[in-house]
């Protein structure tokens, strides 16, 4: 049976919770595991049949560093997801891609480093009047980090906001808050080798006046979900989008509920994403099968 790598951060180890039962799940499945963060120049990651991303949720702040990692990693081993999928994915510029592509995107505007970020939300704002509230975070982020809603009437402070951001180098997403999450939560539905496995539901994440979010990801409030046949649609449309060699051994569909109670793609989680065992039965052996299924081809 195949020897594999689950990867994660210093700092998120002992925060992941699908950590232990996907282990668990492995080993029982007469896999050899270790768990290792991706940092440790020590690791001779060709000893691995496949090295599984998990929450290396550091990499929002070293980016080049996580890149250039994962493509020495893939050049020893079998890297899940691959490194061409990573780098796609670590920023959201994606979604505009995928929106292109024809998938219902939530709206989404990018300010980049160099240009004036009131005149960018203002021109955003001028684009979408119906929305009373809109959030600004970084194109590359996760866990909400950073991220924060504002009303329309907040221009001064969201503008302060994203001219940090940018004043880092960092790229600005802009997005209309879509009111009915505050009601109906987040919906995430997880596949595996492609094949639909669970679905949860998020509550709402962004506070207005509570500020960026700073620490590793923000708290989630998070239970067990039945997606709708839209919301099932939209997830396969937005798995049939995505630009490379598929099926991935695993994706997360991130969705919201817009004002007419049609579905639309929040984020698409390809790289780090958490699973939720806990609100799936029988998940994480599903995940884990997956995984071993791909080790050995």
């Amino acid at each position: 049976m195949p020897s594999i790598a689950l990867v994660t951060a210093k700092a998120a180890e002992h925060l992941d919770e699908d950590m232990a039962p996907l282990r668990a799940a492995l080993i029982g499945c007469g896999a050899k595991v270790e768990v290792l963060p991706w940092d440790d120049t020590s690791i001779d990651w060709q000893r691995f049949d496949l090295a599984l991303l998990r929450s290396t949720w550091d990499y929002t702040t070293r980016l080049p560093e996580f890149l250039a990692w994962a493509e020495r990693t893939s050049a020893s081993t079998t890297l899940c997801n691959p490194l061409e999928v990573v780098r796609w994915n670590t920023d959201k510029h994606y979604l505009a891609e995928l929106a292109r592509a024809g998938v219902a995107t939530v709206p989404s505007a990018f300010i980049e480093p160099g240009d004036s970020a009131q005149g960018a939300i203002a021109a955003f704002l001028d684009a979408h009047p119906d929305a009373s509230e809109f959030v600004v975070k970084p194109a590359i982020g996760a866990g909400s980090r950073d991220a924060q809603r504002y009303h329309r009437a907040d221009l001064a402070d969201a503008t302060l906001h994203a001219e940090h951001l940018l004043s880092a180098l960092r790229s600005v997403l802009l997005q209309p808050y879509l009111g009915r999450v505050d009601a109906h939560g987040e919906t995430s539905l997880i596949h595996f080798a492609g094949r639909y496995s669970h679905a949860i539901r998020k509550g709402p994440l962004l506070t207005r006046k509570a500020g960026p979010v700073r620490a590793l990801f923000a708290a989630e409030h998070i239970g067990a979900r039945e997606p709708t046949p839209e919301q099932h649609a939209l997830a396969e449309r937005t798995l049939a989008a995505i630009p490379f060699a598929s099926p991935l051994l695993y994706a997360r569909i991130d969705l919201l509920q817009d004002a007419d109670n049609a579905p639309r793609l929040l984020e698409l989680e390809l790289t780090e994403p958490s699973l939720f065992f806990a609100h799936g039965p029988g998940s994480a052996q599903r995940c884990a099968l997956a995984v071993i299924e791909r080790a050995l081809r």
